[in-house]
């Protein structure tokens, strides 16, 4: 992974001052997609010749079966002779590469009709020069997209492209510990997975990894949904759930959810979001009936509790504030939660865990049936003092810390200074207050002192 991180960013400096900052993904991404996909389906046809060999066919009807759209196994991208990358690189020194690209995108959304408009086609009449496009082509071309036992390649393909938005398209999404906090949590066994901020596909994908590791592959009938507002985004999470084999619907178009949902009569079993941290400015349409709860700052929680199935669950990252906030629409919209039993578990994370903001953050557990040892019951657990620093400025949490947190949801347990599961009244008494620490931290401190310092609390405010 870091070699290929390594000739991603070599890639986009080369274009760098021919092509806007902005569009650097776009450029990098497409031609790492095409890359991808060729690789991978010169192995597939590739077993398909060792099999057609060992049944003793003959070369020329090998030849053409290899060239038979249907004939394929498995999950593979059917790649055109005129898309694959050695055509392409034996046309890259002609000063009409840009062309043959954009000619290669073209016959792989025609020969597989769910990539329509998510293929970059700006590479013959774009910015780049070709000359440095050339010497991107030669560059791309080094890197190998194979699996490994490891790790599969559409799993290094799905991190490249992170990689791409957060360093190059102004992407804020969060972290990928942080994709993998949720994803362990929901645990997504099958069904309808929607993210309606999905950046480039990243939480998509992992909720479908984890499925392939827990089950083989995604269950039957098992679907994608996503929203993205940035273009750029948009299409790179179509080329990523795409490569990874994965059935996705991410609307017609890129566009804000909240705004303009795209999958308006959608029930998803799980939903996911990381939405930018700090994302606030916003003004409902007052006609809309996902705002059964009418205040801005809670839009994105709102926007999941009406997405959920009867049986589903979600989980969304938001700012820290989004707990405690004492202005009284947000506390009736956390009173309206808590008192409709969809809370299932809060969870602070720890500081510095972003690298486009410092605002702390916390994760909203909803689920639309608790289990009957759940209902009427919220699971608090304090997570702020784990991870350990990655660089100078970003945390990052473990495989321990993940498996500290996601283990004391689905065990549902009390550990003392960590986790605590607390019935409705107390939250009540605490004014629909759901920070963690109120209600972890005070469970350590004797009950006639904590007494003692609400009567001292009520003095001096």
């Amino acid at each position: 992974m870091q070699e290929i991180k390594t000739a991603l960013w070599e890639a986009a400096d080369r274009l760098r001052g021919s092509v806007d900052a902005m569009d650097l993904p776009e450029y990098v991404g497409g031609l790492i997609f095409l890359k991808y996909v060729s690789d991978e389906f010169a192995a597939n046809r590739s077993e398909l010749r060792a099999r057609l060999v060992a049944e003793a066919y003959d070369e020329d009807r090998i030849e053409e079966l290899l060239e038979e759209p249907e004939f394929t196994d498995g999950p593979v991208i059917w790649v055109p002779r005129s898309a694959r990358w050695p055509w392409i690189n034996t046309l890259k020194d002609t000063g009409h590469i840009g062309e043959v690209i954009d000619d290669a995108m073209n016959a792989i959304m025609q020969a597989n009709p769910s990539l329509l408009g998510a293929l970059p086609t700006v590479f013959r009449d774009g910015t780049a020069d070709q000359e440095r496009l050339t010497e991107v082509v030669a560059l791309i071309g080094r890197v190998r997209f194979t699996s490994a036992e490891e790790r599969p390649a559409r799993d290094v393909l799905g991190e490249a492209y992170e990689f791409l938005l957060d360093r190059f398209g102004g992407d804020s999404r969060s972290p990928r510990s942080v994709g993998r906090l949720l994803v362990g949590i929901l645990e997504p066994s099958g069904g309808r997975v929607y993210d309606p901020a999905c950046g480039s596909g990243g939480l998509l994908a992992q909720a479908g990894t984890f499925m392939a590791a827990h089950r083989g592959a995604p269950a039957a009938g098992t679907a994608f949904f996503g929203q993205e507002i940035n273009e750029r985004a948009w299409r790179l999470a179509g080329m990523n759930l795409a490569a990874h084999g994965f059935e996705y619907d991410l609307g017609t178009r890129w566009g804000d959810a909240l705004a303009d949902d795209e999958h308006p009569d959608l029930k998803a079993d799980f939903v996911m979001a990381q939405p930018p941290i700090g994302f606030w400015k916003w003004s409902g349409n007052g006609d809309d009936p996902r705002w059964t709860y009418r205040d801005a700052n809670y839009a994105w929680l709102q926007h999941a509790v009406s997405k959920l199935s009867d049986l589903g669950t979600a989980g969304v990252v938001l700012e820290k504030g989004s707990l405690l906030s004492r202005s009284p629409a947000e506390t009736r919209i956390r009173q309206a939660l808590v008192e409709a039993d969809l809370v299932a578990a809060i969870v602070a994370l720890p500081e510095q865990l972003f690298r486009s903001t410092q605002v702390p953050a916390c994760l909203w557990v909803l689920a639309k049936d608790k289990s009957p040892e759940r209902r009427g019951r919220i699971l608090f657990i304090d997570g702020r003092d784990l991870g350990t620093m990655g660089s100078d400025t970003e945390r990052v949490l473990s495989d321990d810390d993940l498996a500290k947190i996601t283990g004391a949801y689905h065990e549902y347990r009390d550990e003392p200074g960590f986790c605590l599961s607390v019935d409705a009244a107390a939250v009540r008494e605490q004014e629909y207050d759901l920070t963690p620490g109120r209600y972890v931290r005070a469970a350590r401190v004797p009950a006639g002192t904590r007494a003692l310092t609400k009567d001292l609390y009520g003095v001096f405010n």
